[in-house]
């Protein structure tokens, strides 16, 4: 089964190691042999913006965003040109159709946390003219465009800020992605009311199952539905499980999730957002070679081929076609 996954932060990594490690990684969940092995259509790679603490954390010297950006951005460049017969950049509907009949996973490039962007839509456009076709709105803090997800109810009711229209707009003319997941609830709200374009929560699950702040209430779920969007399914243990403090995860509570959403926003939302190297756990699924793993349990939980198919790829190319020009 082919599939197109929404979310994965493994450029972090990988451009730490040199341009060989995205290829082949055991330190990683993903790289490209394992995408090839598991039938990848499409991966969208995470430009993860780090702050000061995570800098630390992974002892890397403390740069600009724009610095880091670059260095992502070379990083994945270089590793397309050396492995050029397996991946290639994708940016349209076109040109993952191309790379899928030359045989060549399509890399689509993301920025997670419109942080870098600041109060300057310059930075928006020169970042869709370098490859950048998705913006996660937040992550986890303020930002110049909204409100991150959060346990304070006062917090979650904070809608998107001036410059946050402003930037929803650009996306729509430009032809970006609006990623929703890390956002507000007032800022889900604000989006869904703004944009002309169908939106995305990249990896994000079913706050019924799992009542963390950074997964969709029912309403939400049928709002992304009627946009035209989609849903993509995270494997994090803490946005899967109903303690939020557990960190396993089971094909079975994915598949919990997946029927919940069906059943809130219809076949049409379903999508796969792994966020693979952005967590950690207990993973029954720990990389894209075992993706099928996924696929068979659908089947014999009683949906049919065509349902799984949606779910796997087909309403991920969707939302493409209707968004990227």
């Amino acid at each position: 089964m082919k599939f197109i996954d929404l979310h994965a932060d493994t450029l972090m990594h990988t451009s730490l190691t040199g341009v060989d490690s995205l290829m082949h990684n055991s330190q990683t969940h993903l790289d490209i042999q394992r995408l090839s092995q598991g039938g990848a259509m499409a991966q969208f790679l995470a430009v993860f913006m780090l702050n000061e603490a995570i800098f630390k954390k992974q002892n890397r010297p403390i740069i600009s965003d724009r610095e880091y950006i670059d260095q992502l951005y070379k990083h994945l460049q270089e590793s397309i040109d050396k492995f050029s017969n397996s991946i290639q950049l994708a940016t349209n509907y076109e040109t993952l159709e191309s790379n899928q009949m030359a045989n060549n996973i399509s890399i689509f490039l993301t920025l997670e946390d419109g942080r870098p962007i600041g109060e300057d839509l310059t930075r928006l456009e020169n970042l869709y003219e370098i490859g950048f076709r998705l913006v996660t709105l937040t992550w986890n803090k303020e930002n110049s465009i909204g409100y991150p997800n959060s346990f304070d109810k006062n917090d979650m009711r904070k809608g998107l800020k001036k410059f946050g229209f402003e930037a929803i707009e650009l996306m729509n003319s430009l032809g970006m992605v609006i990623d929703v997941s890390h956002l507000s609830d007032g800022g889900f709200y604000d989006v869904i009311e703004t944009s002309t374009k169908p939106i995305i929560a990249s990896h994000s699950n079913a706050r019924a199952l799992s009542p963390h702040p950074r997964n969709l209430s029912d309403d939400m779920i049928k709002k992304i539905a009627e946009s035209g969007g989609v849903i993509g399914l995270n494997f994090f243990g803490k946005f899967l499980n109903k303690d939020i403090t557990q960190n396993q995860s089971t094909i079975k509570v994915m598949i919990e999730h997946l029927n919940h959403i069906r059943n809130m926003g219809g076949s049409e939302v379903l999508a796969l957002g792994t966020d693979f190297d952005g967590m950690s756990g207990e993973l029954e699924i720990d990389g894209p070679d075992k993706m099928n793993l996924l696929f068979d349990a659908l089947w014999h939980s009683g949906w049919d081929y065509g349902t799984i198919e949606k779910f796997g790829f087909q309403n991920a190319m969707r939302v493409i076609k209707d968004v990227m020009k």
